[in-house]
């Protein structure tokens, strides 16, 4: 067998070959994809904030619709419509020239936020108020008691918004009514802002309550809705287990009770020592069984051996529902 020896070349070119056929060579070559990025559209909401933000407003709404239908005496309804992150200037050309706009200050942030009503939810609010059907009324500049009244409610508003805004630890205080023009010194107009719409409807009128909140308030709600909705979980099938059996172990006040009846006022008066009372009550009528105070069966007062008892006859007609 005769030897062969390699020239240097022959050997680079043998190296040459095994590498353009070893695996990394093999493999294509990835190019990340590039896409443009839109200034924008950064510090939008997202899914989850947007969900946390309508569960919350959601809760103002129903507040609102309670407490307003209750102090006016009226069907009143309110609804949210949107929740959106725009530039103010925006907010600015949605509001109609006869409106009442007012500041709103919000702590601990010592920041202002904008709250603009249509003035055509005036008329029957302050109709209402001063005894009337609320019946609806010309769109117009309110005088200065009316806008008194008005003020009173927007008041309520802001307490409703503090109540259902407590779990990101803000208070709203009404401050003023402003001027349109004095609108854009209190946000930035090219500043985006955090935009809540709401519809309200009454039997003779309807209109819009927005609310629009500066970047640094928006900012600092969204960062406590995400992390407070991201806290939350389900219990697991342990810990629901635990505290089923702690919950067993709570211990509820019962008293067994006759029926309420009445007596005549001379009857008590005239009570004394070893008088016997006449109840309206039948000598067989069942014992309530009350739990926490509340009537949940009727029974018969009983004894076992040493220590009284209840024999359960039937439950109360919507005792458990109540």
């Amino acid at each position: 067998m005769t030897e062969k020896t390699l020239k240097q070349n022959e050997i680079d070119a043998l190296f040459e070959a095994a590498r353009s056929t070893s695996p990394e060579s093999s493999r294509p070559e990835v190019r990340a994809r590039v896409v443009p990025y839109n200034f924008s559209s950064a510090g939008q909401i997202s899914t989850d904030q947007l969900r946390a933000i309508s569960m919350l407003n959601d809760l103002f709404a129903r507040n609102l619709t309670h407490n307003l239908a209750a102090w006016l005496r009226t069907r009143f309804q309110v609804n949210l419509v949107s929740a959106e992150q725009i530039q103010f200037n925006e907010f600015l050309l949605r509001i109609p020239e006869i409106s009442y706009v007012a500041s709103v200050r919000l702590e601990p942030l010592g920041a202002l936020s904008v709250l603009q009503l249509d003035l055509g939810l005036a008329p029957p609010m302050i109709d209402l108020l001063l005894g009337g059907d609320g019946k609806d009324g010309p769109l117009r500049e309110l005088t200065d008691i009316e806008e008194s009244i008005l003020a009173s409610v927007v008041e309520i508003v802001c307490r409703e918004l503090t109540v259902a805004w407590q779990q990101v630890g803000l208070t709203f205080s009404f401050e003023r009514r402003q001027m349109q023009t004095q609108v854009a010194r209190i946000i930035a107009v090219t500043e985006k802002a955090l935009c809540l719409s709401f519809e309200i409807r009454m039997p003779h009128s309807s209109g819009l309550l927005n609310l629009a909140f500066p970047a640094v308030v928006a900012n600092t709600i969204l960062r406590r809705l995400t992390t407070d909705w991201g806290r939350r979980s389900r219990h697991s099938d342990e810990n629901r287990t635990r505290m089923e059996a702690v919950a067993r172990r709570i211990r509820f006040g019962c008293t067994l009770q006759l029926p309420s009846v009445r007596l005549a006022a001379s009857a008590l008066e005239e009570l004394k020592a070893g008088d016997t009372l006449r109840l309206t009550a039948a000598a067989d009528t069942l014992s309530e069984w009350r739990v926490g105070g509340l009537p949940l069966l009727e029974a018969r007062a009983m004894r076992h051996g040493a220590h009284r008892a209840a024999r359960v006859e039937r439950p109360i007609a919507g005792g458990e529902a109540r």
